[in-house]
């Protein structure tokens, strides 16, 4: 895919979804930051039902440490790795109390030293929280990035590299969210609905027919 073809690739994008956002709920930063914890491995759907119940009762640091370990459970034990999960998000508030104020950090690095939190994770935080224009490679966008040609690579942090360098600066920010969002319910895993994709005309995919079918393997 040229630099023409990238543009228009992410205006079609913006024109189908002009202001593009993550699909989990949040109204803070440490609500953003609990609900991208509990969501590896999990859909947002299962993080949501378990924060709409979990937020009114404890949304701070401090309102999940007095909550404790076990009394987080209940919110989240539908959640895959539930156990993981929460006791790295009991760590993660301590950490936040103790050196950050009850505040998310800003920064790549105190974000990437908090238990649980790695690059991707600390991605989606500084876009969606911060405004940064990172963009956070899971296998959705991983799965786009290579199947239309985009930015292909052999794994997450080719491919993130890739992006930064070759989505228009214009576009970014929103870069992050139009990509998974677009590999969420168009450009699927096993079954790509080719017939129904908006920037098929500037896709590189070789095993896309009409009816949205693959011929083989992914």
């Amino acid at each position: 895919m040229n630099a023409e073809e990238r543009i228009a690739f992410f205006e079609q994008l913006k024109a189908n979804n002009p202001k593009p956002s993550t699909e989990l709920e949040y109204s803070s930063p440490f609500e953003l930051l609990t609900a991208v914890l509990l969501s590896a491995q999990a859909t947002d759907i299962s993080v949501n039902k378990g924060t709409r119940r979990l937020f009114p009762i404890a949304n701070t640091p401090a309102a999940l440490l007095a909550l404790g370990e076990a009394g987080v459970r209940p919110y989240i034990q539908h959640i895959g790795l539930y156990k993981t999960k929460g006791r790295h998000l009991q760590e993660t508030c301590r950490i936040l109390m103790k050196q950050h104020g009850g505040e998310v950090p800003k920064k790549r690095e105190d974000l990437e030293a908090l238990p649980g939190v790695g690059r991707k994770t600390a991605n989606v935080i500084l876009n969606t929280a911060f405004g940064e224009a990172t963009i956070a490679v899971d296998t959705h966008i991983f799965r786009v990035s290579n199947r239309t040609g985009l930015a292909p690579g052999r794994n997450v942090a080719e491919v993130e590299k890739k992006l930064m360098k070759r989505v228009p600066q214009e576009f970014l920010h929103d870069a992050h969210h139009w990509l998974i969002l677009h590999g969420r319910y168009i450009c699927k895993a096993r079954n790509p609905d080719c017939a129904h994709c908006a920037v098929e005309p500037l896709c590189s995919y070789k095993q896309k027919i009409g009816t949205g079918k693959v011929r083989g393997p992914i």
